[in-house]
């Protein structure tokens, strides 16, 4: 594989975790504004881990293109959440972002690889699709981390959280963070963050976010998903006040010390997609 391909890739996992963090308001989360529900992390934390896993999104890109298998995948990816815990000081700030974000760059250098003349290698249901078939059977058989809160969330509440998003092709980044993100780009053309916010609430509005159980259970999860529904309802980015009413919604979540982490990750995975198309 060229290695500008892979560069490319890794480059654009970066830039997705960049824009997620920049993305404001996004209720209970850290941005460059403040940092939501957490005390254990800001904007440079996460900037910091973002800049140290970014060469291992190369490695999986390359990895992919590699036809390696679930185990090989796996190393890469724990290389690169103690390259994280040793930039952020032992912070977990993009765990879930490693494994998603690095399977789609694996399944980035599979397609290019297999299809490197067609026009369609990167279109985001051929990662997903990618995904699901290469990976999927192992992602859901392997190994389940300990004390995770996703873990956690599945024992208590049966959610199936990352894993079962990843070993499915990412449907939901797909079916509605990306219709969402273009919604928000024709409703606010010159506001390339609106588009971001009207992604993130659609997400937030029917994502079973394991996150969000671990912080509040299931009510904190209902109240998560019915004040994104409200927000949409109400016009979303389309209204002028809009980010007034996503301001209301974030400092509720603060108060309430939630964290929807899981949808963050699936905004960032939506941006990551909706780039690659852009380079299909």
């Amino acid at each position: 594989m060229p290695r500008y391909v892979a560069d490319l890739v890794a480059d654009a996992a970066e830039a997705a975790l960049l824009a997620e963090l920049e993305t404001w308001p996004k209720p209970g989360l850290v941005s460059h504004v403040d940092s939501g529900s957490h005390t254990d992390m800001d904007a440079s934390t996460l900037r910091a881990s973002a800049t140290a896993i970014t060469p291992f999104y190369y490695q999986l890109t390359v990895a992919g293109a590699a036809e390696s298998g679930m185990n090989r995948l796996r190393e890469i990816g724990l290389e690169a959440e103690r390259a994280m815990l040793a930039a952020t000081g032992g912070v977990n700030t993009h765990r879930g972002a490693i494994f998603s974000l690095g399977l789609l760059c694996a399944a980035a250098g599979a397609t290019w690889y297999k299809t490197t003349r067609s026009e369609s290698h990167w279109r985001a249901k051929v990662l997903g699709a990618t995904v699901r078939q290469r990976w999927g059977h192992a992602i859901m058989s392997g190994p389940i981390p300990l004390h995770s809160h996703g873990t956690n969330a599945l024992l208590k509440f049966g959610a199936g959280g990352a894993r079962a998003q990843a070993a499915a092709g990412f449907p939901h980044a797909i079916e509605v963070g990306l219709p969402a993100l273009r919604r928000g780009r024709r409703l606010a053309p010159k506001d390339p963050e609106a588009a971001h916010v009207q992604g993130f609430f659609a997400i937030l509005a029917s994502m079973e976010d394991t996150n969000l159980l671990h912080r509040g259970g299931a009510v904190g999860l209902r109240y998560a998903q019915e004040a994104a529904t409200r927000f949409l309802e109400q016009g979303g980015v389309e209204q002028t006040d809009w980010r007034e009413r996503a301001v209301a919604v974030h400092r509720a979540f603060v108060v309430r010390r939630l964290s929807p982490g899981g949808c963050a990750d699936l905004l960032a995975i939506t941006l990551f997609l909706d780039a690659l198309e852009a380079h299909s």
